[in-house]
C-alpha cells in the first residue's frame, strides 16, 4: 500500500502523461486538419495514376502564386500535402505525361483528380462554335475571335503535340493576346507561334483535354473603313458566326451566311451552319461602330493572377495570368430545329459582355505577364 506522498506523486505523473497524450492528439488532429489529401485516377485506363508529380501552390491574398510543396502519387494514386497557411486557398496541380490538371482546394479537403494519357493525335475532335466579334475604335478594327473545340475521344485521351490549334488572321493583323481555357477552368494567356512565310497564320501548343477547350485570338487591324476576312478552320464547326454593330455593314459572296435574329438593336449576327474543316467563305466588313460596353457586373466576375515559376511545370501551358473566358456553346446537344439559330441565339447575351471583356482584359493581362 502506497503512502499519501507516493499516491500524490503517482497521480501527478498520470496527470502529466494524460495531458501530454491529449496535447499530442490535438496536435495530430490539427495537423490532419491542415492537410489536403487526394487521389489521382487515370481515366484513360480506369486505374490509379501512380508516380505522377503533385505540385502544391499557395494562392495569396494579393492573387500571387507560390509553390509550397510537392509530392508524388503512391501505389494507390494517393497523395497528402500539408497547408502551412490553412486560411488561404491552394491550387493542386497534377502533372501526368507532361500535361497538368489543376484543382483548387482548401485545407482539410479531400480531392479526386482525373488525368488522361497523352497522344499526339486523337479521334473525335471537332469544333462546336466560333464567334468573330468586331468593332471600330479610331483607325483600328478590334477583333476577338473565339472558338470552342471538343475532344470526345473514347477511351478519353489528351491530345498534345507541337500545334493542337491554329488560326488564320488577316495578314496585316497585329496580335494582341491569345487566351486558352481547359475544360471547366479559367483562361490563361498563352503564346502563339507565327508560321514562317505565312503572315497571319499562327499555331498554338495547348493540350486538348477531354471535354471542351476554348480559345480566343484578340487582335487589331488598320482600318480605312473596310476589312476583308478569309475564313479557315482546323476542325469542322457546328456554327461560325460574325457579330458586329448595327451601324456596320457585312458582305459576302457566299450564300451560306444567314442572318440570325437576336432581338437586339445594338448588334447584328451573320452565321453559317455547319462549317467544314479547311478554307471557308470570305467576307468583308465596312463602316464604323462599337459593340455595347462590357457590363460592370461581368468585370467584377473576372479574375487575374500573376504567377511565379513552378518547379518542373507542364511544358504545354503558359503559367502567366488567369482570366475568365466566356462560356462557348455549353449545350451538349443541338435544338431540334437548328437551321440558323443553332446555339448562338441563347448565348448572344453572354458573348455580348464577355467578348469585349476578352479584348479589354487581354491588354491588361499582357502588361502583368512575365516576358
Amino acid at each position: 500500500m502506497m503512502n499519501s506522498r507516493q499516491h500524490s506523486n503517482g497521480f501527478s505523473v498520470w496527470r502529466v502523461l494524460a495531458a501530454l497524450t491529449a496535447l499530442a492528439f490535438c496536435s495530430t488532429a490539427a495537423l490532419g486538419g491542415n492537410d489536403i489529401t487526394g487521389s489521382v485516377r487515370n481515366e484513360t485506363l480506369g486505374q490509379p495514376a501512380i508516380g505522377d508529380e503533385v505540385l502544391f501552390v499557395r494562392l495569396g491574398p494579393d492573387k500571387g502564386m507560390s509553390e509550397e510543396a510537392h509530392a508524388k502519387t503512391d501505389a494507390r494514386g494517393a497523395f497528402r500535402l500539408q497547408a502551412r497557411y490553412p486560411d488561404l486557398q491552394y491550387l493542386v496541380r497534377v502533372i501526368h505525361q507532361g500535361v497538368s490538371y489543376d484543382q483548387r482546394a482548401l485545407a482539410g479537403e479531400a480531392l479526386t483528380i482525373g488525368v488522361f494519357d497523352v497522344a499526339p493525335q486523337v479521334s473525335r475532335v471537332s469544333g462546336t462554335i466560333e464567334i468573330l466579334r468586331a468593332g471600330t475604335k479610331g483607325n483600328s478594327l478590334h477583333v476577338s475571335d473565339m472558338v470552342e473545340i471538343k475532344n470526345e475521344s473514347f477511351p478519353p485521351l489528351t491530345q498534345a503535340n507541337g500545334h493542337t490549334f491554329e488560326a488564320s488572321l488577316p495578314p496585316n493583323a497585329k496580335l494582341d493576346s491569345v487566351l486558352a481555357a481547359a475544360p471547366g477552368k479559367l483562361a490563361i494567356i498563352i503564346s502563339a507561334a507565327s508560321v514562317p512565310g505565312e503572315p497571319g497564320h499562327y499555331t498554338v501548343n495547348f493540350p486538348l483535354r477531354p471535354g471542351a477547350t476554348k480559345f480566343a485570338f484578340n487582335y487589331d487591324l488598320p482600318y480605312p473603313g473596310h476589312a476583308a476576312f478569309q475564313t479557315m478552320h482546323l476542325y469542322p464547326l457546328q456554327q461560325f458566326a460574325v457579330m458586329i454593330p448595327r451601324t456596320m455593314k457585312f458582305s459576302s459572296r457566299s450564300p451560306d451566311f444567314g442572318i440570325l435574329a437576336t432581338g437586339n438593336t445594338e448588334y447584328q449576327v451573320r452565321a453559317i451552319t455547319p462549317v467544314k474543316a479547311g478554307e471557308g467563305p470570305s467576307f468583308e466588313l465596312s463602316g464604323t461602330g462599337t459593340l455595347p460596353s462590357v457590363p460592370e457586373q461581368a468585370k467584377a466576375q473576372q479574375t487575374h493572377a500573376q504567377s511565379v515559376p513552378l518547379s518542373n511545370p507542364a511544358p504545354t501551358i503558359a503559367r502567366n495570368a488567369s482570366l475568365s473566358l466566356p462560356l462557348i456553346a455549353a449545350r451538349s446537344e443541338l435544338p431540334p430545329s437548328s437551321s440558323q439559330s443553332l446555339v448562338l441565339g441563347a448565348l448572344t447575351g453572354i458573348f455580348l459582355g464577355a467578348g469585349g471583356l476578352l479584348i479589354w482584359r487581354g491588354r491588361k493581362a499582357r502588361r502583368i505577364t512575365a516576358a
